[in-house]
């Protein structure tokens, strides 16, 4: 059966900001807040849909040629998001995080909103306030320390310390430009004052600045177990090519750098540059999924159980990985933990619109079933919805069915911008349980690159005429029977 054609995007959009400067690709990092009226509701499960695809254990992983991105600008083969857990048959990731309240954002402690960083060193707080009993959107610079005037931003990410601590911690990476060489740095903003754990003001001016030895990627957190105790670490994606760990160091309150491979033993000995990087702790259970892909196309996923430094046999739910694609369809593969990368299914026409930039899965029309939605270079925001096998196939046709059919995903609508989209959230801005949909659009680097042809067009024209009239001239100057070098 031929699946419905793309309806219109359901979604309204409400309020927008326009930066002053360009707008990086990692730019969009959700802060935790408080609820608005209310005492705050239990943390809802984490979205089972984590990122890549590959082998099985820490050391295993297939090499794949198709380039999938998960928010980082198109560069390399080998990123790619989303490896979702089901516990209903037949349904790649049912239950992918999301939903009412299934979004970050409105959790107890911090003050909730959006950083969205802009490359020329700016960083907005986006956020929505009770004003004469109207909710309207609010956006205000926030001036973090050590970021010099002349620094480029390149990635952001801010998480909460996990229980029994507290408190908001803000990463952010960015090069330096020192005229004969380019010096990167990680900035790490954390209030140890007493009441000033979640004042993001405070924060701002309360920072550890890390020089680094390598070129910055993604900045990304993960929460792990140490001894008895849970802790939020930073991992940061570098061009060594490594992936560096940043732990807290309660003792002297500041973070350093600490070896990977003893939290992260799957993390070791990568083959190229990570571009891409998703952790997913399966509850109650002491185990996690990590996975990447890397600018050569290399992806990798591993069960690991950290006690055991192993991978792990028996599954009882679900995963499945999506990758999207900077050149190449955008796939799905289903119950990689079990199939590894033998059974896929593609999302149709995800190719037709540039690179894939930004992707989600999550609920976004409350029917408690996820929906995969992708952001490109194209101005296009896609969102494909699964659709089941048939289950009576052999009453459809007359005789028993030779294979298991295996359902689709079909384009559920779409919509189209004015410039490409880089980065996308989901995330609970106004605190009323429901989670709005955020969108980084990278509208003035557009416009430069228009510009920019423009001019270049400009001035191929001005080198074609001025051609034209030194041809003229030197014609002239032969039929009067002078040498035009006189």
């Amino acid at each position: 059966m031929e699946p419905p054609p793309p309806g219109p995007c359901p979604l309204v959009e409400d309020s927008f900001t326009r930066f002053s400067s360009q707008s990086n690709v990692y730019g969009l990092a959700a802060l935790p807040g408080p609820a608005r009226g209310r005492e705050p509701p239990p943390p809802p499960p984490p979205p089972p849909w984590v990122s890549e695809e590959a082998g099985g254990t820490p050391e295993e992983g297939l090499p794949k040629q198709a380039e999938p991105d998960g928010g980082a600008a198109g560069q390399g083969q080998g990123q790619g998001q989303g490896l979702g857990g089901s516990g209903v048959s037949g349904s790649p990731g049912h239950g992918g995080g999301g939903g009412g309240g299934g979004g970050r954002g409105c959790r107890w402690g911090g003050p909730g909103g959006l950083l969205a960083a802009t490359l020329k060193g700016k960083v907005v707080h986006f956020r929505y306030q009770d004003l004469r009993q109207k909710l309207r959107p609010v956006a205000r610079e926030v001036q973090f320390t050590y970021i010099p005037v002349d620094a480029e931003i390149v990635s952001i990410d801010t998480f909460n310390k996990s229980p029994p601590k507290r408190g908001l911690v803000v990463g952010i990476t960015f090069i330096k430009d020192s005229g004969d060489k380019a010096s990167p740095f990680l900035n790490i903003y954390c209030d140890y004052e007493p009441g000033s754990e979640y004042n993001l003001d405070s924060i701002a001016q309360s920072c550890l600045n890390l020089e680094l030895q390598f070129t910055p990627f993604q900045l990304y957190h993960a929460e792990v177990q140490v001894g008895d105790q849970h802790e939020t670490v930073f991992l940061l994606s570098g061009n060594d090519p490594a992936i560096h760990l940043y732990k807290e160091n309660e003792g002297l309150h500041q973070f350093e750098e600490q070896t990977v491979e003893n939290l992260f033993p799957e993390l070791k000995e990568l083959p190229s540059n990570v571009l891409w990087l998703d952790v997913y702790n399966i509850a109650n259970s002491g185990r996690r999924i990590t996975a990447f892909g890397c600018q050569s196309g290399y992806i990798r996923v591993a069960h690991v159980e950290p006690a055991r430094r192993g991978s792990q046999g028996s599954h009882t739910q679900i995963y499945n990985a999506l990758v999207t694609s900077t050149i190449e369809l955008s796939v799905v593969y289903r119950n990689v933990l079990r199939n590894g990368l033998e059974d896929q299914l593609i999302l149709p026409r995800s190719d037709q619109y540039d690179s894939v930039l930004c992707a989600l899965v999550t609920d976004v029309n409350f029917d408690c079933e996820p929906e995969i939605l992708l952001g490109t270079y194209g101005q296009e925001l896609l969102c494909y919805k699964y659709r089941p096998p048939n289950p009576h196939p052999a009453e459809a046709v007359g005789h028993p069915p030779l294979s298991q059919p295996e359902g689709d995903f079909y384009l559920l609508w779409q919509r189209t911008f004015s410039s490409p989209l880089l980065s996308i959230e989901y995330v609970d801005l106004t605190c009323d349980g429901l989670c709005e949909l955020a969108l980084h659009r990278l509208t003035q680097a557009a416009q430069c690159l228009l510009e920019r042809l423009r001019l270049r067009a400009a001035g191929q024209r001005l080198s074609i005429q001025n051609g034209a009239g030194h041809l003229q001239e030197t014609k002239a100057e032969e039929a009067d029977g002078r040498d035009p070098r006189d």
